[in-house]
C-alpha cells in the first residue's frame, strides 16, 4: 500500500471529521485546502504496539525531567559548583528539560486517547518551541566546547575570559539568537496553503514532513532553511571542533598519564553528548526535503529529542566526580559533609 492510500485510510479510520474548507487555487485547476487539524500518521498504524511506546516514552520523558532537574538543583545548591562550566550545563539541562516537555507530553496523550490530532496553530506553536530549543542546545554545546578550550589552553587568563558578565552574554545571546531564527521560520511557514491531505508522516510538527505537504512554493523557506542549517551547523560545530583540536594537542604535551586522563575525563562527557546531537540533527536536516524518509526522520528525532535528553544527566554526573559529590550532599547532606 502507497503512503497516500495508508493516509486515506487512516483517516478515515480515526477521525472521519475535520473541519477543513476549500478555496480555489488561482494558478492552477487543483484545490487547496485551508486545515484547521493535522493528523499525526506515526504511532497510529501500530495498535499492538502502543501500550510499549507509552511506557517507554514516559520512562523516557520521567527519566528526562528529573535528572536534568536534579542536575539544575545539585548545581545551584553546591556553591563550589558556581563556575562557568556549570552555569552553562544547568543552562543545557533547563533546555534539555524544556525540549522534551514541547514534544513528549503531546506524543504520549495521543498514545493514550487515540486521537491524533493536533490544530493548525498548535502545530506552528509546538515547531516554534522545538526549533528554538533545538537551535539553543547547539549553541550552548559550542558555548561549553569553547569554555573548556580557555579553561584547559588558557588557565591563566581562565577567571579574566570566562567572567560572570561574559557568561551571561553568551547564554543571553544564545537565547536571542534562537528565538529570531525559529521565528522567522515559524512566520514564513504559516504563510502556506496545504494540500488535499492533512496527515504528517511523524509524531510531532517537524519541518520537512510539514514541507512535502505544502502546495504554496516553498523555494524561499527552503533557502533560509538551508542557509540556518548550515549556518547553525558548520558554525558551532567548527567552533567544537577547532576548540577540541587545541585541546587534543594540549593532551599530547601532557607528560604525565594521569594528567592526560584528567583532561580527557574533562571533555569526554561533552564530546559524546555533542557526537549524539550533532550525528542525529544531520542525519535528518541536511537533505533536500524531496529525498526526506518519514522511518529515518522519526528515527533520528526519537534519538536527539528523547534519547539524548535522557543520557546527559548520566553522562555528566556519572563522569564527573564534582557532580557525584555535589549530589550526595544534596540527599545526605549530614553523611556526606562527616567524610
Amino acid at each position: 500500500m502507497n503512503p497516500e492510500e495508508t493516509a486515506t485510510n487512516t483517516i478515515r479510520i480515526l477521525q472521519p471529521s475535520y473541519q477543513v474548507h476549500s478555496i480555489t487555487c488561482s494558478s492552477s485547476s487543483r484545490n487547496r485546502t485551508s486545515i484547521s487539524d493535522f493528523l499525526f500518521l506515526s504511532f497510529s498504524q501500530h495498535t499492538e504496539q502502543q501500550p510499549l511506546l507509552f511506557g517507554l516514552f514516559l520512562a523516557m520523558y520521567l527519566v528526562t525531567v528529573l535528572g536534568n532537574l536534579l542536575i539544575i538543583l545539585a548545581i545551584s545548591s553546591d556553591p563550589r559548583l558556581h563556575t562557568p562550566m556549570y552555569f552553562f550545563l544547568a543552562n543545557l539541562s533547563f533546555t534539555d528539560t524544556c525540549f522534551s516537555c514541547t514534544i513528549v507530553p503531546k506524543v504520549l496523550l495521543n498514545i493514550h486517547t487515540q486521537h491524533y490530532t493536533i490544530s493548525h496553530t498548535g502545530c506552528l506553536v509546538q515547531m516554534f518551541f522545538f526549533m528554538e530549543l533545538a537551535i539553543l542546545d547547539d549553541f550552548l554545546l559550542a558555548v561549553m566546547a569553547y569554555d573548556r578550550y580557555v579553561a584547559i589552553c588558557l588557565p591563566l587568563h581562565y577567571t579574566t575570559i570566562m567572567g560572570p558578565q561574559r557568561c551571561l552574554l553568551l547564554v543571553a545571546a544564545s537565547w536571542l539568537s534562537s528565538h529570531l531564527l525559529a521565528f522567522s521560520l515559524c512566520l514564513l511557514m504559516s504563510q502556506f496553503s496545504f494540500c488535499a491531505s492533512h496527515a504528517i508522516p511523524h509524531f510531532f510538527c517537524d519541518l520537512l514532513p510539514l514541507l512535502k505537504l505544502a502546495c504554496s512554493d516553498t523555494h524561499t523557506f527552503q533557502f533560509m532553511m538551508f542557509a540556518e542549517a548550515a549556518l547553525l551547523g558548520v558554525v558551532p560545530l567548527t567552533c567544537v571542533l577547532v576548540s577540541y583540536a587545541h585541546i587534543i594537542l594540549i593532551i599530547l604535551r601532557i607528560p604525565s598519564p594521569g594528567g592526560k586522563h584528567k583532561v580527557l575525563s574533562t571533555c569526554g562527557s561533552h564530546l559524546t553528548v555533542v557526537t549524539l546531537f550533532y550525528g542525529t540533527l544531520f542525519l535528518v536536516y541536511f537533505q533536500p526535503s524531496s529525498s526526506y524518509s518519514a522511518a529515518t526522520g522519526m528515527a533520528a528525532s526519537v534519538v536527539y529529542m528523547m534519547v539524548t535528553p535522557m543520557l546527559n544527566p548520566f553522562i555528566y554526573s556519572l563522569r564527573n566526580r564534582h557532580m557525584k559529590e555535589a549530589l550526595c550532599r544534596f540527599f545526605c547532606w549530614e553523611k556526606c559533609s562527616t567524610q
